[in-house]
């Protein structure tokens, strides 16, 4: 009979479970319900598994100690995380696709050709942000629209642009209830003037309508019982995770796997949620709950759960409609995730949320609690993980009372159970470091807004996400980076304790210690990631979909076959030539015919130029750049390019 050591005979559930992702896993599509189910359940088995372990395995004992408080408090941290990964990982056990719902009522929906307000809402966003947006509008592929421009800024020179291109400028007194309150105050004034539609389609100042977004969205809307079609957002520029750590061209932004996989999983328990942007709602729907719900930030997902109340589904079309500006500072990427996370504590709190005595769906009060779990919990967790192996170091608490072999035997396996499952069902969306220093950049932000909008819902002010300005120069983010900073240091100081020396309670700590030892070189590694975050590279206004094209380009008495590198409304690139700066010279570029250009940088056979661009010759390269069908981004990962922008990244940020 063969005797293998303990941590082999510790490795055979993970063995499985490998054997189960590399070879099983991979025969069936993400898509196959069975499968999603299957994998849900091996995921959720291992989860519980491993958190009744620690439960009754790995505690100190209860008393008045250090080890008591390390130990238990850590795992109420720790197991709040599981117990939401679990209802997220039922969420995800369905799928729905409602794309063919959409061709079949298209035709339909387009002879009834009924009414359609577009509502951009806008406080501070810069004229080129708003161009953009505008021209999208413009061009989509829909008779019968009017176009709003909800201006709680009150520029005078905006109504002016509105009017040069054709919409309506809209104003108000004052900014009660922010970007609800804007949306009502127009609503209420279509009722006045007896200009009432019969769908309204809200746009961010920022978000760019694809040519087909309105025939799409309203072909949904030929089952009486849908009050609201939410899109899904993408973005045409990285954002700061992508953008500073150098992988915008082999790592998803943060926010695909919610919308192009968790959403059509909740759309398929029927609780989708409205995201604010690219969605289409009602009139009839609004009249019935008294226009848009103002006591949550978060009115979007707030419109979902007042809608339910008064049986109006919501839906999800997993469909590229539309484009946006993705936060491009690492500040404003964390005000918007703090501020979506306090709007849904403040739902909590709301008559529609989980503990509401309204008529209320179990489905939606579990949509809530999933939600407020996930705000609740993942990022309070985040922090938690980098500071309790501090605890061991400096103080010789013990976090986790276990032997290696146990770790190998229960942790493993959850752990790759939960990875398996979300990369089956997000292709391979999860790159577990990168995805820790997405979710730890914000961490400490999120969690204080989770807190205080769990004990004070109200009196929190809206705070606007930034877009546009000037993003030219490389910004270090030291408010930022201090803290992660100092937690680097004082894990890479305890770890050079700890190793240097013969601490006393080493001896207690036993096997214990590899693991701390593991977890601790873990921690290192994603706070020296979230550190380089914190160094906001120089952006350009370059857009991620663009791929080179051949054009003509003449001047200084020449021609050139060129390739076209790369154009936004300013500047151009261009491959395939060279010229001194201040060469003049006309680009022939397909849609827009001869465009002006002034060349202010030579590279090799590459150049920059100005461009100056006609204002029918804009609007016809926002048509160009945004509106077309397609996915503007990353949508999956590249492994081998991601390694390589990271270590390019380091290697870069070494040198500085």
């Amino acid at each position: 009979m063969l005797n293998f050591p303990d941590w082999v005979v510790a490795l055979a559930p993970s063995i499985l479970l490998l054997g189960i992702g590399l070879a099983v896993a991979p025969m069936f599509s993400r898509t196959f319900i069975p499968a999603r189910i299957a994998m849900a359940l091996v995921a959720i088995v291992f989860s519980l598994r491993y958190v009744t372990w620690r439960a009754t395995e790995t505690l100190a004992p209860w008393g008045w100690s250090l080890d008591t408080l390390v130990s238990w408090s850590f795992f109420a941290f720790e197991a709040g995380s599981i117990v939401s990964g679990v209802s997220a990982f039922i969420i995800l056990s369905r799928y729905r696709n409602r794309s063919p719902e959409a061709d079949a009522a298209a035709a339909g929906m387009a002879a009834r050709n009924p009414r359609v307000a577009i509502f951009i809402a806008t406080y501070n966003e810069e004229w080129p942000v708003l161009e953009r947006t505008i021209a999208g509008a413009l061009a989509c592929d829909y008779p019968n629209k009017t176009i709003y421009v909800l201006d709680d800024g009150r520029r005078g020179w905006l109504g002016e642009r509105c009017r040069d291109m054709g919409v309506v400028h809209v104003t108000r007194p004052d900014n009660r209830d922010s970007k609800a309150g804007n949306i009502n105050h127009a609503l209420a004034l279509l009722r006045a003037h007896r200009r009432v539609s019969d769908f309204v389609a809200v746009l961010d100042a920022d978000f760019v309508p694809h040519r087909d977004f309105l025939t799409r969205g309203l072909a949904l809307f030929a089952d009486p019982a849908v009050g609201l079609v939410q899109t899904p957002q993408h973005f045409f520029n990285p954002d700061p995770i992508q953008h500073n750590l150098g992988i915008s061209r082999s790592y998803p932004d943060e926010q695909r796997f919610f919308f192009d996989y968790m959403q059509p999983a909740r759309d398929a328990w029927g609780i989708a949620v409205c995201c604010g942007t690219s969605s289409i709602v009602r009139w009839s729907a609004l009249e019935a709950i008294g226009d848009f719900p103002t006591s949550s930030v978060t009115e979007d997902y707030l419109l979902t759960a007042t809608l339910a109340m008064h049986d109006y589904a919501t839906v999800y079309l997993n469909e590229p409609l539309s484009e946006g500006l993705a936060p491009e500072g690492l500040k404003e990427y964390i005000t918007q995730r703090a501020r979506w996370c306090l709007g849904l504590m403040q739902i909590v709190h709301s008559e529609a949320g989980p503990m509401s005595r309204r008529r209320l769906r179990w489905r939606d009060r579990w949509s809530i609690l999933d939600s407020a779990a996930y705000w609740l919990t993942t990022f309070p967790f985040k922090l938690a993980c980098l500071i309790y192996p501090l605890f061991y170091w400096y103080f010789g608490a013990i976090v986790m009372d276990a032997q290696l072999n146990e770790v190998i035997f229960y942790f493993v396996p959850y752990y790759l159970g939960t990875m398996l499952f979300l990369n089956f069902v997000s292709v391979g969306m999860f790159v577990p470091v990168v995805n820790d220093i997405s979710q730890l950049v914000g961490a400490w932000e999120i969690s204080r807004a989770a807190i205080a909008g769990l004990v004070r819902p109200r009196g929190h002010a809206f705070k606007v996400t930034m877009k546009g300005g000037d993003r030219g120069t490389l910004t270090v983010q030291w408010s930022l980076m201090r803290r992660f900073l100092v937690l680097f240091l004082l894990t890479l100081g305890g770890l050079s304790v700890g190793l240097a020396s013969d601490y006393l309670f080493d001896a207690r700590a036993a096997e214990g210690k590899s693991v701390i030892l593991f977890w601790t070189l873990y921690n290192l590694l994603v706070l020296a990631g979230t550190v380089l975050v914190c160094v906001e590279l120089p952006r350009t206004a370059s857009v991620l979909r663009s791929h080179p094209e051949r054009v003509v380009v003449r001047g200084a008495g020449r021609e050139w076959n060129a390739w076209l590198e790369d154009i936004n409304l300013e500047a151009v690139r261009l491959r395939g030539l060279s010229v001194p700066a201040g060469t003049q010279l006309k680009v022939a570029v397909a849609g827009l015919g001869g465009v002006s250009a002034t060349t202010t940088l030579l590279l090799g056979a590459t150049v920059d130029a100005d461009i100056f661009l006609t204002n029918q010759q804009r609007e016809l390269l926002v048509e160009k750049l945004h509106t077309r069908a397609g996915a503007p981004g990353t949508t999956g990962v590249a492994a081998i390019a991601l390694g390589a922008g990271l270590l390019r990244r380091i290697i870069a940020g070494t040198v500085h």
